[in-house]
C-alpha cells in the first residue's frame, strides 16, 4: 500500500464541490443555457429541453432560484403564465458554459444517434 503524505490527501476545492453539487445534476446546465438569451416562459422552457418532465423542470428551477441564479416571475393574465430569467449571478455563468461547450466540441466524440449533435 502506498504511503500518502498530507499533501496527497488534500480535499477537493470547496468552490468546485459547490458548483458540481448544483450543476452536476441532470438538466441544470441545459436550463441555465436556455435562459441565457433572456426571460423564458415555463412552457417554452419545457419545449426547449427535450426529455425533461414538468416535475423535473420545476424542481431544477426551484433549486436554481434557491441558489440565487434564477428569478421566477408571474406574468399577468389571463391566462396566468410563469416566466424565468437569470439573475446577475446566473448570467455570469455564460463564459464558463461557453468554454464547456467549446471543450465538448473539441474533445468529446460526436454521438451518431443524436440528430442535434452537429459537432
Amino acid at each position: 500500500m502506498a504511503d500518502h503524505g498530507e499533501q496527497a490527501c488534500k480535499s477537493v476545492d470547496v468552490g468546485m464541490t459547490r458548483v458540481f453539487e448544483l450543476f452536476g445534476k441532470r438538466w441544470t446546465g441545459l436550463i441555465v443555457a436556455t435562459l441565457m438569451p433572456g426571460r423564458v416562459h415555463f412552457a417554452d422552457l419545457r419545449r426547449a429541453i427535450p426529455g425533461i418532465s414538468e416535475r423535473m423542470l420545476s424542481d431544477r428551477l426551484t433549486e436554481l432560484a434557491a441558489a440565487g441564479l434564477v428569478v421566477r416571475e408571474v406574468c399577468a393574465g389571463p391566462p396566468l403564465r410563469v416566466a424565468y430569467r437569470l439573475t446577475e449571478a446566473g448570467r455570469a455563468m455564460e463564459p464558463a458554459l461557453k468554454e464547456l461547450g467549446a471543450w465538448a466540441a473539441k474533445y468529446l466524440q460526436r454521438d451518431p444517434y443524436c440528430p442535434g449533435d452537429l459537432s
